[in-house]
Order: C-alpha cells, then sequence, then structure tokens
C-alpha cells in the first residue's frame, strides 16, 4: 500500500482507468499503516505530521507514481496553511483528511 500525500491523474497512465476516492477516518487509516506501506510523501515535515498523526515514523520518500489497475493508497491530504520548516504537528486552522484510494477499470 502507497502512502501519499497528493493524487494527480497523472499517476494513472492507463485509459479507462476509474479512481475510488473513499473518506476514511484516523482509526481506519492507522488500521491501513499497520499492515505495511512504502511512503511517497516527499516532502519531510509532511512526513513528520502525518506519521504522529498515525502513530509510525513516516520516511520522506520523494518518488514518482505511477498507479495500475487494482493498486490502492492511503491519501493523508493536508490541508491548510504551509507548514513550518521542522513541523511535527498541524498548525492553527490545519487538517489531514485520509482517503482509501482504489484503481479500477471502466
Amino acid at each position: 500500500m502507497l502512502l501519499l500525500n497528493a493524487v494527480s491523474v497523472n499517476m494513472v497512465p492507463v485509459q479507462g482507468a476509474t479512481l475510488r476516492i473513499r473518506p476514511i477516518n484516523l482509526d481506519e487509516a492507522k488500521e491501513i499503516v499497520s499492515i505495511g506501506f512504502t511512503s511517497a510523501i516527499g516532502h519531510a515535515d509532511t512526513a513528520n505530521v502525518v506519521g504522529g498523526m498515525l502513530g509510525v515514523p513516516i520516511p520522506a520518500n520523494r518518488v514518482s507514481v505511477q498507479l495500475g489497475f487494482g493498486d490502492e493508497a492511503l491519501v493523508a491530504q493536508y490541508l491548510g496553511p504551509r507548514l513550518p520548516e521542522g513541523a511535527t504537528s498541524l498548525p492553527e486552522g490545519a487538517t489531514i483528511r485520509f482517503f482509501h484510494l482504489m484503481v479500477g477499470e471502466l
């Protein structure tokens, strides 16, 4: 399972793909990462904040992501002001929403 902090249609190079994106709560996100994950969060401060919320260390890993049919990902979408350098928690007014993403066929 990939752990992402953003999703782009460029990640799905195949024609005829569908993206199923389902909001999940923090407990569901923790359950997913307890099974295992590969970080694709490229920003160290975002990785630190998400890791603090999920209770696991998350390494920053700036990689290009390509998804195919049947692939799944956990998305931790940050909403708020720019994270201050060295952040380990969310600044005031910020939030992270979690989503389960699955790539399917039309």
